[in-house]
C-alpha cells in the first residue's frame, strides 16, 4: 500500500503526543471558573463543558497506538496536572515507561504568564517543546483510536512528511465569500475575539497563508498529524512575535492560527511533503448522526482497510444505544488495555 523504505530511511525514532483534559475534575472546573471570574467573563463558546468532557477515550487512544503501532518510541500525553486513570495498569509492564505525562507547565516553560489555558490551539502551538520529543512525531486528538497494524511510512517518507487532505482555493479569491467575509467583519467588530464563534476553517486558511501559500492551501481533516518538530521550532524562531501572540490566548480566538495546518503548509510550500490520501480516518458525531447512519459508517471502515483510525467526537452527547454500539465495536476492533496486557504476560 505504501513505498518501502530501505533499513537507514526507516531506523529514526517517531513519538506520538496526545492531548488530554478531564473536564469533570473538580480542580480544573474550579480553576477554569477562578480564571473566569478574574477577567469578569461568561463562558464562551470556545470553552463550553463538551471541549473538556472525558469519556475515557484516552484509553483506547494509547490501547490502540501500543497494539498496531508497536514502533512509536514514546507516547507523551500533554495534560494540566491531571494523570488519566488507566496509568496505573501499566506499572511494572513494559509499557510502563513508554506512556509519559507532561504538564502544560513544561511545555509553557518561559511563558508561564500564559497559563492556565483552556486552548487546544495555544497548546498546539507550544507542542513541538516536549521535553525529550524526537523530530518526528504524530499529534493525536484523545478522541482517535486506530483501528487496524499501520507502518511508519504512512506518515514519514523518503524523507518527507505524508498529508493527507484536499486542494482549495482561498475563501477571499471567491467574490460571493469575500461579500460574506466583510459581512461577517462589520457585525461582529464590537465583539472581542475570544468571544467570537472561531471558524476552523478559516483558521486553516490563516494557517496556510503565514506558510506563504497563495492561490491554494492544503485542507486537512481529522487525522493523525504527522510533525516534525524542527519545521515548528524554525519557523516560530524567526516569527517570535506571533508565536507569543499565538499562545496568550486562554480560550480559542478567531486571531489565532492552527499550528499542525502551519507546520502541514510549510512542508508543502518548502517541498518536504507527500501528498497521499490512500489512507484515511473515519469520523463519527454520534451526537449528531442516527444509529443507522452509525452503524453503516462503522461498518464501512470495518470493511475498507483504508481506513486506519476514527475519530468519535462528543461521544458523552449520543444516546444510549449509540454509545452502547460504540463501544462495543471499539472493545472487538481495538481491545481493551487489560487484554492487551494479558496477552503480553501469558495470562
Amino acid at each position: 500500500m505504501v513505498t518501502q523504505l530501505s533499513q537507514s530511511e526507516s531506523d529514526f525514532p517517531v513519538d506520538a503526543v496526545i492531548t488530554w483534559v478531564d473536564g469533570a475534575d473538580p480542580v480544573h472546573k474550579v480553576k477554569l471558573d477562578a480564571y473566569l471570574a478574574s477577567i469578569g467573563s461568561a463562558r464562551p463558546r470556545a470553552a463550553s463543558p463538551a471541549r473538556f468532557h472525558n469519556s475515557g477515550e484516552i484509553e483506547y487512544c494509547v490501547t490502540s497506538m501500543l497494539r498496531f503501532a508497536p514502533w512509536i518510541r514514546t507516547i507523551f500525553i500533554v495534560t494540566d496536572e491531571q494523570q488519566p486513570d488507566f496509568l496505573h495498569k501499566l506499572k511494572n509492564t513494559e509499557y510502563e515507561h513508554r506512556v509519559v505525562v507532561v504538564d502544560h507547565k513544561a511545555i509553557f516553560a518561559g511563558y508561564e504568564n500564559c497559563l492556565p489555558t483552556f486552548n487546544i490551539r495555544s497548546i498546539l502551538a507550544v507542542l513541538w517543546r516536549v521535553p525529550g520529543l524526537a523530530e518526528h512525531f504524530i499529534f493525536f486528538n484523545d478522541d482517535f483510536s486506530l483501528l487496524r497494524p499501520i507502518k511508519k511510512e504512512d506518515f514519514f517518507r523518503d524523507g518527507k512528511v505524508v498529508i493527507r487532505g484536499k486542494w482549495v482555493t482561498f475563501s477571499d479569491r471567491h467574490l460571493m465569500r469575500r461579500v460574506v467575509t466583510l459581512l461577517r467583519k462589520v457585525f461582529k467588530k464590537n465583539v472581542a475575539p475570544d468571544m467570537q464563534r472561531v471558524k476552523h476553517l478559516a483558521a486553516q486558511e490563516y494557517s496556510a497563508k503565514l506558510a506563504g501559500l497563495q492561490k491554494q492551501y492544503y485542507q486537512i481533516g481529522h487525522n493523525p498529524h504527522p510533525w516534525r518538530k524542527s519545521t515548528t521550532e524554525r519557523f516560530f524562531s524567526e516569527n517570535p512575535e506571533l508565536f507569543e501572540r499565538n499562545i496568550k490566548h486562554r480560550f480559542r480566538s478567531a486571531e489565532q492560527f492552527i499550528s499542525e495546518c502551519l507546520a502541514a503548509s510549510l512542508e508543502i510550500q518548502q517541498n518536504n511533503a507527500i501528498l497521499d490520501n490512500r489512507l484515511a480516518s473515519m469520523q463519527l458525531k454520534p451526537a449528531e448522526q442516527s444509529l443507522s447512519r452509525l452503524i453503516k459508517k462503522i461498518d464501512t471502515a470495518e470493511k475498507q482497510e483504508k481506513y486506519i483510525s476514527v475519530c468519535v467526537q462528543n461521544f458523552e452527547e449520543a444516546s444510549s444505544d449509540a454509545q452502547k454500539y460504540i463501544i462495543e465495536w471499539l472493545d472487538k476492533r481495538v481491545g481493551s488495555l487489560q487484554q492487551l496486557l494479558s496477552k503480553k504476560t501469558g495470562r
